[in-house]
């Protein structure tokens, strides 16, 4: 193509951006296929509107005459003024986590606005952050078993179950996504199958040599804590999306049913006498605990996709995160739940800050280092009663009732956590993303295409 062609076509292109009608299905289209990405990948809604708005102010397309609706698996977009309307759906039916795609388009919009992208420049980059690569199966299956490996130190299990540990849940990784992808079977099924695995060889690894036989099987099934859905769903609650909220409750319900129903199943089959006797706070250092929560962070870091410059920042937050909560539990005497609200604040607070130097959303750093907070042995004490309800005192079932509400509040402190600092600062970081979109909105319409 000659200069001039090329200087022509390029022109033209920018001067779509100019008015919000011209080439509106293809403009809507892309916006759809922005939110589409990001809902399918584990974005909360929040996150979802403020890109896709983005998108639509990069376009030329004024926020009066952007409509959009959101649910967990339809998009609903509507762009109308007194002379035109043109409305697009799109439907979101797949679920999973990548945060290197939810990073890369929320990169990706700023990067459309500073650098002036034509829509086939932008279309061309979507293309390129949608088949991005995953971390190959291998390495996540190794990264399900070293994360909940490091869960079980966690616990206070010695080394010989720290790797039981990592072997059985390994094996329950492999079994899980060989059903959903080879087999093709339904996923929550996978996750029980996936599940039933796992604490099986746990179970059958209290067999060999170790000192705290039973720590394997708390930790072998952790993989498959549904850490994203909680978080994003109590995220969606409190900004008022609470359609889109409830559905991931939902998602979020059903993803622990088939996970109980899994390792209800494997513990009906054995024999569990001295399951109820771990201890809640085990005997270890803070060194320990910092290296064990690092490692596990960054496996499920790993795991969920993060971004390989992210990583570290993924393990540092882990490290914040149990150290805090230990901190405040065992040296300061408050509760579990006060001690684990306090890890998952503070390193919420952190990733505020962390976002302009790194360049990502809060959310790619928050839940890798929230998850080794979650409540194993609780969750286990819990699940133990239920299976043996006719043989167990009423003492121990009140007992197991209450590790079961406390299991739930702790649950609960780790997504108020993760989510509370972005709902208090949003008024702050609105206006602060509104200012930088507009100075980069004034940018594009004061600069003429140079010769």
């Amino acid at each position: 193509m000659e200069d001039n062609d090329f200087k022509t076509s390029y022109s033209a292109q920018r001067e779509l951006l100019r008015d919000a009608f011209t080439e509106i299905g293809q403009k809507a289209e892309l916006i759809l296929t922005v939110g589409q990405l990001l809902m399918e990948n584990g974005a909360d809604t929040p996150q979802i509107v403020r890109d896709m708005k983005r998108v639509a102010a990069y376009m030329g397309i004024p926020a009066e005459k952007f409509h959009l609706h959101i649910m967990y698996t339809t998009l609903m977009l509507n762009i109308s003024d007194e002379n035109h309307s043109h409305t697009s759906f799109r439907k979101c039916p797949k679920h999973a986590v990548n945060m290197k795609i939810i990073s890369a388009v929320s990169r990706l919009t700023w990067r459309a606005l500073r650098d002036h992208y034509t829509l086939d420049e932008f279309k061309g980059e979507l293309h390129a952050v949608a088949n991005r690569p995953r971390y190959p199966h291998w390495l996540a299956f190794l990264c399900a078993g070293t994360g909940c490996g490091a869960f079980c130190t966690l616990f206070g299990c010695d080394l010989n179950a720290a790797i039981y540990t990592v072997v059985s849940a390994f094996i329950g990784k492999i079994i899980q996504m060989e059903c959903a992808e080879r087999f093709g079977i339904n996923p929550y099924v996978s996750m029980t199958f996936g599940a039933f695995t796992a604490t099986i060889v746990a179970y059958l690894s209290h067999l060999l040599p170790t000192a705290t036989p039973w720590h394997p099987l708390i930790a072998a099934s952790l993989f498959l804590v549904p850490g994203v859905p909680i978080i994003n769903a109590l995220s969606d609650i409190l900004n008022t999306y609470l359609v889109s909220g409830a559905a991931r409750i939902m998602h979020t319900l059903v993803i622990i049913g088939a996970m109980t129903f899994g390792i209800v199943f494997a513990i009906g089959m054995a024999d569990f006498d001295s399951f109820t006797n771990l201890a809640m706070r085990p005997d270890s250092n803070y060194l320990l605990f910092a290296i064990a929560a690092a490692i596990g962070a960054a496996s499920f870091a790993i795991f969920f996709n993060l971004p390989p410059r992210l990583l570290y920042a993924a393990a540092a937050g882990g490290a914040i995160c149990v150290c805090t909560r230990n901190f405040f539990i065992f040296e300061l005497g408050f509760s579990s739940e006060v001690g684990t609200l306090a890890g998952a604040t503070l390193v919420s607070l952190v990733a505020m800050r962390a976002v302009h130097w790194l360049h990502t959303p809060s959310l790619v750093l928050v839940v890798p280092a929230v998850i080794p907070l979650v409540p194993g042995v609780l969750i286990y004490r819990f699940l133990f009663a239920l299976i043996n309800i006719r043989r167990i005192s009423l003492d121990d079932l009140l007992s197991a009732v209450q590790s079961g509400v406390d299991a739930l509040l702790i649950i609960l402190a780790i997504a108020i956590g993760a989510a509370a600092p972005n709902i208090f600062a949003k008024r702050s970081f609105e206006q602060a993303s509104k200012d930088k979109q507009e100075k980069l909105l004034n940018e594009i319409y004061e600069t003429d295409l140079k010769e």
